[in-house]
Formats: structure tokens, C-alpha cells, sequence
């Protein structure tokens, strides 16, 4: 295959991508605000363990209030076993303190005042934009950067250049979907340390092959 463009190539890989994924965000919730709380509880940890842990915070704290009045150190407690739980708790009650005093318990629809809550950052914001408002939003963790890399649509390794060298190539409408994508793509075969690149659906449009 000639050398293509990089809008052409996540075409083809959108095609390749939608016939084999029924990808969508692996962290449970019902709620805009159990999304933004299950997202930073998920930093360097498993989605599979959030949703155990969600499940239980869920069945104690119903509300965003129940959340914004958490006792400090029986919170960081529930959440031990997702890591890095002090800050991740003294985050999760200020954030939703925030929501209620600055957003009037709504989680906000846009970058600038995503920003402004503790603890989350630009990788937790998109995740709130495109899967809570449908908003053009390129979610770059680990496997989106990986991913991006190996196949050749970008160069960096800083999240931030990467999310917008996405951004440029990927179509508004298919940007979350493709961010979920990449990470179903990258825990099926595109591992860190061994690559299926045989099995690889996409193979044939990775840099390497091109």
C-alpha cells in the first residue's frame, strides 16, 4: 500500500474498527457526576476495579451531597484499593463540594470549567464532554498515546500534543468513539510489550507497513 495521509488512514481504520468493536466507556454509571467520580477513582487503576468500588460508594453515598459530605478519612478508606486514595478522595469531595456551590449540582459541559474542579485534568474532561454531552472530545490515557504512536499518527508523547494531532485527523462526531476504540484495540492487540501486529486487523496500516 502507497503511503496515505493520516485523514485517510483513520478512515480505514474507522471501517476496520466499527465492524469489529462495540466499543463504548468500560466505567459504570448513570449519573454525569458518577462518571466524573468513577474517572478520577480510574487513574492508575483498572476500570474493572472502579466498578466494584463505584457499586459500593453507590449503595452509601445516592446523592452528589452524599459525596460532597463524605468523611475525609472514611472515604479515603472505600477507596483504598483503587490507589492513590488520599488525593483521590480529598479531590472526588472537593470536586463535588464544586459542583454544588459553582454549577448548581450540574457536571459542567465545557473544557474551561471541567478544569476548574480538583482533580481532573484534560484526559478526565473529555471523558465527561463526549460520553455525557456527545461533544467533540479525543480521550488520550495509555493506550490512545501507545496506539497513536505505533501507528503513526503522532510523533509525541506528551498527552496534550497528541489530543491535538487527533484532533486535526479524526472527524468531530468520531472522536470519543475512536478514543474507546483504541482501547478495546490496544487490550485485544495491541499490547505494550507484545503486539499481536499477525492478528492485527489494522496491520496493514500501522507506519511499519506503509
Amino acid at each position: 500500500m502507497g503511503k496515505i495521509n493520516n485523514k485517510e488512514r483513520v478512515s480505514k481504520i474507522r471501517k476496520i474498527f466499527d465492524d469489529i468493536y462495540d466499543a463504548k466507556c468500560t466505567l459504570d454509571y448513570e449519573k454525569p457526576y458518577e462518571l466524573l467520580i468513577a474517572t478520577q477513582l480510574a487513574a492508575q487503576c483498572t476500570d474493572e476495579r472502579v466498578n466494584i468500588i463505584m457499586n459500593e460508594l453507590l449503595k452509601k453515598y445516592k446523592t452528589l451531597s452524599d459525596f460532597a459530605n463524605a468523611d475525609l478519612n472514611e472515604f479515603m478508606k472505600e477507596i483504598y484499593s483503587c490507589g492513590f486514595f488520599k488525593n483521590k478522595a480529598k479531590n472526588i469531595i472537593a470536586a463535588s463540594k464544586m459542583l454544588i456551590s459553582d454549577f448548581g449540582g450540574e457536571v459542567p459541559d465545557n473544557m474551561d470549567s471541567l478544569l476548574k474542579l480538583p482533580g481532573v485534568g484534560r484526559k478526565t474532561a473529555n471523558i465527561i464532554l463526549g460520553d455525557v454531552y456527545e461533544k467533540p472530545a479525543v480521550v488520550v490515557d495509555t493506550h490512545a498515546g501507545r496506539l497513536s504512536r505505533r501507528i503513526g499518527l503522532t510523533k509525541h508523547t506528551d498527552p496534550y500534543k497528541v489530543e491535538l494531532d487527533l484532533a486535526k485527523i479524526v472527524p468531530p462526531k468520531y472522536q470519543a468513539l475512536f478514543s474507546h476504540q483504541l482501547v478495546w484495540h490496544g487490550r485485544q492487540y495491541c499490547k505494550a510489550r507484545r503486539p499481536d501486529c499477525e492478528n492485527c486487523p489494522i496491520s496493514s496500516l500501522c507506519d511499519k507497513n506503509l
